[in-house]
């Protein structure tokens, strides 16, 4: 398997999103304003940190990250994955931290350890950029099973080996990194009823809270308009010489 650039592979670039992305995130998460927004300008602005990884000419993981300013604190960390992502794009001031954007792994290619490969890349990138560390706003995969539980209270589970409960957290954990923070309003996504309901393939006849398939907390619904705020977790790897 061989780790490439986007920039360099833009016959990857063409196929990123039917091969990976629109297959380990739901639709609705593609909605998101800033990501709209500035999705593009990742490949042009920061190109060192948007890699694919291949086997053959097999498209089978990808790593998207953008650099930002940080002091390294719990009060200037941002308040989750869109103030992260608008600070990283906007900021004029110079960057000290490497923000990861996404990580995605092919389903069929899930279960051979490409995710920790994809996350020391973030490492290593910013590394080689100068950057002090690597901060993640964690999207825990199993949180769909319980979206009713505060983000707050679900990052604390643990198992009885004392890893955490959480598969995606953990994974992170066993490389290196450490918690930070809960993000409880990292992504909102705001859409029309209709659109909703083609992404969930659910009905929403009334105003109300739904739980829907893959939400990790819950779909408000009121007048004809869906808000999904969804938590997620930051968790730090340190980069060292």
């Amino acid at each position: 398997m061989k780790l490439v650039r986007y920039v360099d592979r833009p016959d990857l670039l063409e196929r990123r999103h039917a091969e990976l992305s629109a297959s380990t995130f739901p639709p609705y998460i593609h909605e998101n304003e800033p990501g709209n927004r500035y999705w593009r300008r990742l490949y042009t602005d920061f190109p060192e940190f948007q890699a694919a990884l291949v086997d053959g000419d097999e498209l089978v993981a990808e790593a998207h990250a953008v650099p930002l300013p940080w002091e390294g604190s719990l009060d200037d960390l941002p308040a989750g994955w869109e103030e992260g992502f608008v600070r990283g794009m906007t900021s004029a001031e110079p960057p000290t931290a490497l923000m990861a954007i996404a990580i995605s792994v092919a389903p069929a290619r899930q279960g051979q350890r490409l995710s920790s490969r994809m996350i020391e890349s973030f490492k290593e990138n910013a590394r080689a950029a100068g950057l002090r560390s690597v901060i993640a706003p964690v999207r825990p995969t199993m949180k769909e099973r319980y979206p009713l539980i505060p983000i707050e209270r679900y990052v604390e589970w643990r198992r009885a080996d004392g890893s955490h409960f959480d598969p995606w957290i953990r994974i992170h954990e066993h490389i290196g990194g450490e918690i930070l923070a809960c993000a409880p309003a990292s992504m909102t996504l705001r859409a029309p009823r209709a659109d909703w309901e083609d992404w969930t393939k659910m009905r929403f006849p009334e105003d109300g809270d739904y739980i829907f398939p893959g939400g990790l907390a819950p779909l408000v619904m009121r007048d004809n308009v869906g808000v999904h705020v969804e938590p997620n977790v930051w968790v730090l790897h340190r980069v060292t010489d």
